[in-house]
């Protein structure tokens, strides 16, 4: 009977053809596909910030992050809302759900902000919006300078006008950033004695500023024939200007600002301060295009740096203080390795079974056919090349090559019951085609639940199931077109064995008859292998409880940071006086290749961290070495630190647990129960830090104004109100031309006038009279203490509880721990959620559980189609994935690895994997009954004929995917854990389908009634096999041993 197969054959040019086109679109591919660490997410926050010089946070909170919460939470596509309210400044972050789109998001956020606007203080700035990428919140490459002889403020401007542009225009790049700037500002330092002295109040100073430095655009002079454009110089432009600027004229007698104030071009109040190896620095952080391939913006922006370095002045340095990509790079680079030795472990396993160079050739030729191919489908779908779908490529070398081992040995079969080389090929592959396309459906069914998973791990692995899929598809397209026709070339003609082929199949004939011989004795019992196998399978839920589960492996990504909390009173100076102490600890590591850091104020701290030396460099993973930072780090007294790792999954926190506690109660309410489930987190020995950012410990003066007294001097609070805010707040007044550039003009009393609240006492205020009194007899100080910050989520009023997990503990543990706790601790009325990794956990920890229940329901209902009976897919499935399944777990709860997505992914695959061993006995054991023979002969027939196959598809992938399991360095965590699922499984349900299946067969499975045709078919052929018992539809095709 003719097949589809034959014109492949019959046309060779053809074959080979499809397979080059396949070949070099798919070489084309991988060019133009973007390289990214995991797939591209759209997961966003959209940040609003609101600045308010000099306000309280609770005034903060009740007048501006209150009316925006409640103004954008009504949009669509929110997650959840936190906020935090400090003193001068408000941010309220809108988590959107994932694959929300940001830019409607943000579209209706600006409309709804717009319309609460008018109810915002006037004073306050307006709310400056921002998109944030939850996946990767902060720039991929940070540049820092330093420099001897420039101050910051000089460096700033020089890199703001002269190399920030030169990295910007570089493709790829979306913005460049200045991190710890020194913008330039006009300060207008007031001196409150001199403006006592010349009777100026603060609000007349501000006033005169806001006059005389004005911006006129007066328009043009327009006659018949000719226009002229008319400027005017009303605004001021250098210090000199300033200082002569008139705040009052009386009498005669000129005020000038130099007379009141000193002015100088110096920058604005510094919030914040970069640091490289402990020296102070301004950093340029570039951030990518969602789209772009970094990788190539890496190369792009190296090579822009070592072009800028020679013209930058002599005393300023320029390093890549941070850079994204190089752990990604090395990932890619490791799991490429790990690729290439995975296909030479393979071609040497088949080698091994097959015992000939000839007809290795042909696996050798499907392999980077199939995989190369599957890049074709990762560009149409809008894939990328990332960790997750590079990985796909390695576990799917074990899978592709299965279709071209079968046709090649079915080939070779024919050709030695000695038939011409065209006419085996033919037979062959009409004989395989309706097998390798319906193995083909079966796997693809395996990960398409894994495809169409929600939230962040069906995002996750969505690229990952797709690739493997495609990847199996082609293998299947190379198989019947390519793998026919080049069998017949590379097998000797009439089948001639070399001494190596006969040596290795004499081998596996002795294999064969003693399996066969011990097969026969454990028949003879098997009602007992059903007993004990369904004993084993037992054990499976109690080994699931036992195992450790987490979310995903944290990886060694050669970067250890440091979170720094600094005193609540410290002013900035102080901070970065004890980051110097952070930075000596991290670098007294041997591993530290260089300290980077970030004192920010609005943080209350700011963060640091090292780079390590390259992973071959260095015997220790940063596991290890996050144990000595921390315990370095707890002897600096002059700030509170600790040191974490990245978190392993996109979109995460920035620490191990992050739990949230909710309530309408105000802070000091909280506290209690705050600092109780603190305590409860150390006690459960879980942790080596846990804190929360509920802190009653900030130092505030309250400035209590008597009423009655200023109305009696005819004064009213907006003036006194007004006074001080000019003198304390560092507001501007507007704004002045530099150089082609506009600063801000920001008067303020200077440092030594405002060391300590009392000496506010001594400023005076102007009655309306035009007499002055100080502000001691109008006014009370009175120190209390306050929450250093105001947090709220979903618009209640919360606590972050927060920590890092002692080693040896997983963060699903320590979080289980944590929750347990404050459910005992908090009141009726509080409410716990989670945020960063933890709610991760929460939503997305226990969803491949159940993906890998669907995914047996659906191979099932795939084989059952195919088998046409519904006891055939349970005899396959129940004889070989609960027993695989089971020995993976001892391995999980025997803690070589945990339970996590990546290792749920491994079982799902070896679902597939496993199946495929059972598939084979069953469908060959039916069709022997079919011959007449016994349902017991018959599968013990098939069991010893299907042997080699078996062996030789289970050793490729156990061996092939081994080093998986003994990868270190870069991404390795991940793959040890699939790696070790897989192998183990493997290993163990290949040992227990030889021996259940043909059990649970005879228990199960259905008498067939023997045909006629078939019974008097020929005996069998010289290879031990009949030679059309496997042509009939199972999936490895015609495997008899050789």
């Amino acid at each position: 009977m003719r097949s589809f197969t034959d014109i492949f054959i019959k046309k060779p040019v053809l074959a080979l053809v499809i397979n080059l086109i396949i070949l070099a679109v798919g070489w084309r591919s991988i060019d133009a596909l973007a390289v990214r660490q995991y797939p591209r997410l759209e997961s966003s926050a959209i940040v609003i910030t609101t600045v308010y010089f000099g306000a309280s946070a609770e005034t903060i909170r009740g007048f501006i992050t209150t009316p925006i919460e409640k103004a954008v939470s009504a949009i669509d596509g929110i997650d959840y809302i936190e906020s935090s309210s400090r003193a001068g400044v408000s941010v309220v972050t809108v988590r959107l759900r994932l694959n929300h789109d940001s830019n409607d998001a943000l579209a209706e956020i600006s409309a709804r902000l717009n319309q609460v606007r008018s109810l915002l203080p006037s004073d306050a700035e307006a709310p400056a919006v921002d998109i944030q990428r939850t996946d990767k919140p902060y720039a991929t490459f940070y540049i820092s300078f330093t420099s001897d002889q420039l101050s910051l403020m000089q460096l700033n401007d020089f890199l703001v006008r002269e190399v920030q542009p030169e990295f910007q225009t570089i493709a790829g790049v979306q913005r460049v950033a200045v991190e710890g700037p020194r913008e330039l500002a006009m300060r207008v330092w007031l001196d409150t004695d001199r403006m006592e002295s010349f009777d100026i109040t603060p609000s007349e100073a501000w006033d005169a500023l806001a006059r005389n430095n004005f911006l006129a655009a007066v328009g043009r002079t327009k006659s018949r024939d000719v226009q002229i454009d008319l400027l005017t110089d009303t605004d001021l432009k250098a210090a000199s200007e300033f200082r002569d600027l008139i705040v009052r004229e009386r009498d005669g007698t000129l005020v000038r600002l130099g007379d009141i104030a000193k002015v100088e071009l110096g920058s604005e109040e510094p919030t914040g301060q970069a640091g490289f190896n402990g020296k102070p620095a301004i950093w340029l952080s570039v951030w990518p295009l969602p789209r772009a391939n970094e990788l190539d913006v890496a190369a792009l922006l190296k090579q822009r740096i070592e072009e800028v370095r020679p013209t930058l002045p002599a005393s300023v340095e320029m390093t890549l203080a941070y850079d994204g990509t190089y752990y990604m790079d090395n990932a890619i680079k490791e799991i490429t390795k790990t690729l290439v030795e995975t296909v030479a472990i393979v071609a040497l396993v088949v080698f091994i079974f097959m015992g000939s160079i000839r007809t290795v050739i042909v696996p050798l030729v499907a392999m980077p056919v199939s995989l190369v191919g599957a890049c074709i489908a990762i560009l149409l779908f809008g894939f990328s090349l990332n960790l997750l779908t590079i990985l796909a490529i390695v576990l799917s070398v074990g899978l592709v090559v299965d279709d071209a081992i079968v046709m090649v040995e079915n080939v070779e079969r024919h050709i030695r019951e000695g038939k011409p080389r065209i006419e085996a090929a033919l037979i062959g592959a009409r004989e395989l085609a309706a097998p390798v396309v319906s193995m083909t459906i079966t796997l693809a069914a395996v990960y398409t639940p894994i495809g169409f998973q929600s939230g962040l791990t069906g995002m996750l692995f969505r690229e990952f199931a797709f690739t493997l899929a495609t990847a199996v598809v082609i293998s299947g397209v190379v198989a019947v077109t390519l793998s026919p026709i080049l069998s017949a070339w590379m097998v000797p003609p009439g089948g001639k064995e070399g001494r190596l082929t006969r040596f290795v199949n004499a081998i596996f004939d002795r294999i064969r008859r003693g399996y066969d011989v011990v097969l026969g004795q454990v028949l003879r019992a098997w009602w007992l292998v059903v007993i004990a196998s369904i004993a084993i399978c037992a054990f499976a839920p109690s080994l699931y409880s036992r195992s450790k589960k987490e979310l995903a492996p944290t990886e060694d990504e050669g970067i250890v940071f440091a979170v720094v909390q600094t005193a609540p009173d410290a002013t900035l100076d102080y901070t970065v006086r004890g980051f110097s102490k952070v930075a000596d600890a991290f670098m007294s590591i041997p591993e530290a290749k260089f300290f980077f850091q970030v004192a920010e104020m609005a943080m209350g701290g700011g963060f640091g961290g090292i780079q390590t030396i390259d992973w071959h460099e260095r015997s220790r993973t940063t596991e290890p070495i996050q144990g000595e930072v921390i315990g370095k780090l707890m002897q600096i007294e002059e700030l509170r630190s600790i040191a974490v790792r990245p978190a392993p999954l996109p979109g995460a926190g920035q620490f191990d647990v992050e739990l949230m506690v909710t309530s309408g109660a105000e802070a000091p309410e909280m506290e209690p129960f705050i600092n109780q489930i603190i305590g409860a987190g150390y006690a459960s020995q879980k942790f080596v830090y846990v804190d929360s950012d509920l802190k009653i410990d900030l130092p505030q003066t309250r400035i209590e104004i008597d009423r009655k007294k200023v109305a009696d001097l005819g004064l009213d609070l907006a003036d006194v109100g007004r006074d001080l805010s000019v003198l304390l707040a560092g507001g501007y007044v507007n704004r002045f031309n530099y150089e082609g550039r506009s600063y801000k003009v920001i008067p303020q009393v200077g440092d030594d006038l405002r060391q300590t609240p009392e000496q506010v006492l001594q400023w005076k205020v102007r009655t309306r009279d035009g007499g002055s009194v100080t502000l001691r007899s109008l006014v009370n100080l009175r120190t209390e203490a306050v929450p250093r910050v105001l947090s709220r989520f979903q618009q209640r009023n919360s606590a972050k509880v927060y920590g890092v997990v002692a080693p040896g503990v997983t963060k699903e543990e320590a979080l289980s721990a944590l929750e347990q706790a404050a459910k005992e601790i908090v009141p009726p009325g509080y409410a716990i959620d989670y945020a960063g990794e933890s709610r991760q956990m929460r939503t997305e920890g226990a969803t491949l559980v159940s993906t890998l229940g669907f995914a047996v329901g659906l191979i099932y209902l795939v084989l059952a189609a195919q088998f046409g009976s519904f006891r055939d897919p349970f005899i396959v499935l129940f004889g070989s994935v609960p027993l695989a399944l089971t020995g993976a777990l001892v391995f999980t709860a025997s803690g070589i690895t945990t339970i996590n997505i990546y290792s749920q992914v491994g079982l799902i695959t070896l679902v597939g994997l496993v199946a495929k061993n059972g598939i084979l006995i069953v469908e060959f054991a039916n069709h022997l009954q079919e011959q007449g023979l016994s349902k017991r002969d018959a599968v013990r027939q098939a069991s010893a004929t299907r042997l080699r196959p078996i062996l030789m598809t289970s050793a490729a992938t156990v061996f092939g995917h081994f080093p998986l399991v003994l990868v270190t360095g870069a991404g390795a965590e991940a793959r040890n854990s699939i790696g070790i699922v897989l192998v183990s499984g493997m290993a163990i349900s290949t040992l227990f389908t030889l021996f259940v299946v043909p059990s649970i067969y005879i228990l199960l499975a259905a008498k067939r009634k023997s045909h006629p045709a078939t019974a008097s078919a020929p005996s069998h052929s010289p290879s031990g096999a009949p030679p059309d018992a496997s042509g009939e539809g199972h999936g490895r095709g015609t495997l008899a041993p050789a």
